[in-house]
């Protein structure tokens, strides 16, 4: 398996050929849509936003002093990672920066709907950080079964994604199945004899590029230089069952009457989406 890097493709070609086949693309400009594709940087953030703050390991950061630590970061002495901004609670301004946040493509997307309001579905829109050697430990799948967008702003990331059937040999945690036992980066085959016969696939995504992750794939990331990235999600209706048994399982885990809420109104609210879509197409 490859992941393909495509120069140009027509929004109904990608459909056709990535997207209802649930197969990982990157896009090399998608983001030349967006006002701040080649201005956001390290500099930039640091005299815009250099106050605003995040939580990062249990403790709050500046924005200034994340740049520093990420461009100090090495390999040997890594940087936290993630360092992740809620862009519309946080850094609401550079919104406008990042439009249209569909790149034309993640459409239909249900979040931007008035029926789900982005951030309270398992979705969000986040600006992530990392230095050289920041690394995801683990491999994982986005929780929802929601399609992950991510565009590199800013530097140089290696993914790391498996194909469909393997989730066997990736020893997915009982308590938490949308996460991996595994740390990739050093393997324990003693513990995990299984994974051997796993086939990772690795690629890098480099600034101005867009990764599409489809719902349902196993990935983790590794930072190879100062990284910025925005990651959004999608649901529409080809994740739109899955997403409907995740929210009730997330929310039965907190009380049954909150399953049941929360699922006939995602329910209501995906027929609704539904019918908007079938009276205004996408093209």
């Amino acid at each position: 398996m490859e992941v393909q890097k495509v120069e140009y493709i027509s929004y109904s070609a990608f459909i056709r050929e990535f997207y209802q086949p649930g197969i990982p693309v990157i896009f090399k400009n998608a983001s030349k849509s967006w006002k701040a594709n080649g201005v956001l940087n390290p500099d930039w953030f640091r005299e815009y936003y250099g106050d605003r703050q995040t939580e990062v390991a249990g403790k709050q950061f500046t924005m200034r002093q994340i740049m520093d630590m990420v461009e100090n970061s090495s390999v040997n002495d890594p940087a936290p990672y993630p360092c992740i901004f809620n862009i519309p609670e946080t850094l609401p301004e550079i919104m406008d920066l990042i439009q249209p946040l569909h790149l034309n493509y993640a459409r239909p997307n249900w979040f931007e709907s008035k029926w789900f309001t982005r951030g309270h579905w398992g979705s969000a829109t986040e600006l992530f950080i990392g230095g050289p050697g920041g690394k995801f430990p683990y491999i994982h799948l986005d929780y929802f079964h929601l399609n992950a967008w991510i565009t590199q702003l800013y530097g140089e990331k290696r993914f790391t994604i498996f194909p469909s059937g393997q989730e066997d040999l990736l020893y997915p945690i009982p308590e938490d199945p949308w996460r991996s036992e595994i740390n990739i980066f050093e393997p324990d085959f003693q513990k995990f004899p299984k994974y051997k016969e796993a086939t990772p696939v690795h690629f890098e995504v480099g600034p101005g590029e867009t990764l599409f992750i489809p719902a349902g794939t196993w990935h983790t990331a590794y930072s190879l230089t100062p990284t910025i990235s925005v990651a959004f999600d999608q649901l529409n209706s080809k994740n739109y069952k899955d997403f409907i048994m995740d929210v009730w399982s997330f929310r039965k885990k907190e009380s049954t009457l909150k399953a049941i809420v929360k699922t006939v109104y995602a329910w209501l609210a995906g027929q609704a989406c539904k019918l908007d879509d079938s009276l205004h197409p996408q093209k």
